[in-house]
């Protein structure tokens, strides 16, 4: 097998392939170019699309050249696949400047130095946003009929549970479909990467090159990934884990890889760092949490820097401890409306995935406290006296969960 579909296939990247022995030769023949579309609904991604970053990486660790497509024509119209309604439509001024963050990511992940490996930034609008609709009819959606594209999951999930889908987001396939087609004829890209979710999509695409050039490419999808505790990956209590540290501190960022289940952190070592396979073999038996550390301090060196990583590890040691002012800790802001309400209204505004019932349980069980004094009344009121001496509250939850409430 190809050394890179074989590393792909160790670090947990495998689901599907289109003719994956076919693809494997060519791999082994020459480099090739491959695309992954990221569409621009937010001003970051978030640890959800870093999956699809890393395969990219480890594309061009292997010698092959990364297509980042930023979908500023397919983002003005909604991705249905995985959605239960019609994706809110952002202005054009929105979507592009959610481009330009975005792309500010993939050059932190993605090398540049290279001329041959430097990777293509394309924004599939300059195509999309030209098409003529008669003509594109015409030569594109012959193609397709409605009876496949009915079958999709993308149209067939929504359909079966008797929720809207718009034609809009009924086009969505085939113009995903068309983003291959037009780079595979500008940029000579051969394979198309991305989610399972995505996975008909892209053989539309195989197919549609297939019938108009008769150019062989290929497909290749990577798995939906799911936490051991069957969380999304890259929600938590605060939201979404961004990868823009404006968005996100690198702290914040550090303890959401600290906070790995244990079922998931061998996994997650394969998938999320560059850590050689044989290194992890070596460490895999260490101590837990010694792992998890690990986890933390090379996910954050990728994004942040290795300083920032080290400077998380250790505000993260000097916050644990039970004397902590919690001074080093990011700043969580509440308003106004908190002060004067009782230590479960407070807890329940920062941890918005702990039921109030769950949170009187911890409150009689000694597990919450602020400024390491246990709160042991539901009742405690929460007012502005307490932030007069240091300007801000520390809110312990439990043993792992810590925050410096500011108002």
């Amino acid at each position: 097998m190809n050394k890179f579909l074989k590393e792909f296939k160790d670090r947990g990247y495998f689901y599907q392939c289109t003719n994956e022995n076919e693809l494997s030769d060519l791999l082994d023949k020459k480099s090739i170019n491959a695309y992954i579309g990221f569409d621009s609904t937010a001003p970051s991604l978030h640890v959800g699309s870093l999956m699809q970053i890393m395969c990219l990486k480890l594309l061009q660790d292997h010698g092959h050249r990364p297509i980042v497509l930023l979908g500023g024509g397919t983002t003005r119209i909604g991705d249905p696949s995985g959605k239960e309604e019609t994706r809110k439509i952002l202005s054009e001024k929105q979507i592009e400047n959610n481009i330009k963050n975005i792309q500010k990511v993939f050059k932190i992940f993605l090398k540049t130095n290279n001329p041959k490996l430097k990777p293509i930034f394309v924004n599939n609008y300059k195509w999309l946003g030209k098409l003529n609709y008669i003509k594109f009819l015409r030569e594109i959606g012959r193609h397709f009929t409605i009876n496949k594209m009915l079958s999709f999951d993308s149209v067939k999930l929504r359909l079966e549970r008797e929720q809207s889908l718009s034609y809009m987001e009924f086009n969505y396939m085939i113009l995903q479909a068309y983003d291959f087609l037009e780079l595979n004829k500008s940029k000579n890209c051969l394979i198309q990467i991305g989610g399972s979710d995505q996975w008909g999509n892209i053989v539309n695409g195989v197919e549609l090159i297939k019938r108009q050039s008769g150019n062989q490419v290929y497909g290749l999808t990577t798995p939906l990934i799911t936490l051991a505790s069957g969380a999304k990956m890259g929600k938590t209590e605060q939201g979404a884990v961004w990868l823009d540290k404006k968005m996100l501190s690198a702290y914040d960022y550090w303890q959401f890889w600290r906070n790995t289940d244990d079922r998931d952190v061998i996994k997650f070592l394969k998938m999320f760092t560059n850590i050689s396979l044989n290194e992890i073999e070596k460490i895999k038996e260490n101590n837990i949490n010694d792992l998890k550390i690990i986890l933390a301090n090379k996910a954050t060196e990728m994004l942040h820097g290795d300083k920032a990583a080290k400077e998380s590890e250790k505000m993260a040691v000097s916050t644990f401890k039970d004397n902590s002012s919690g001074e080093n800790l990011p700043n969580i802001k509440i308003n106004k409306e908190i002060l004067n309400k009782n230590i479960i209204e407070l807890a329940a505004f920062v941890t918005k995935d702990i039921s109030k019932s769950e949170i009187r349980r911890m409150i009689k069980a000694n597990g919450i406290k602020i400024d390491n004094q246990l709160i042991g009344d539901e009742k405690y009121i929460i007012n502005n006296e307490l932030f007069l001496k240091k300007g801000f509250i520390k809110l312990s939850i439990g043993k792992k969960k810590h925050y410096k409430i500011i108002i």
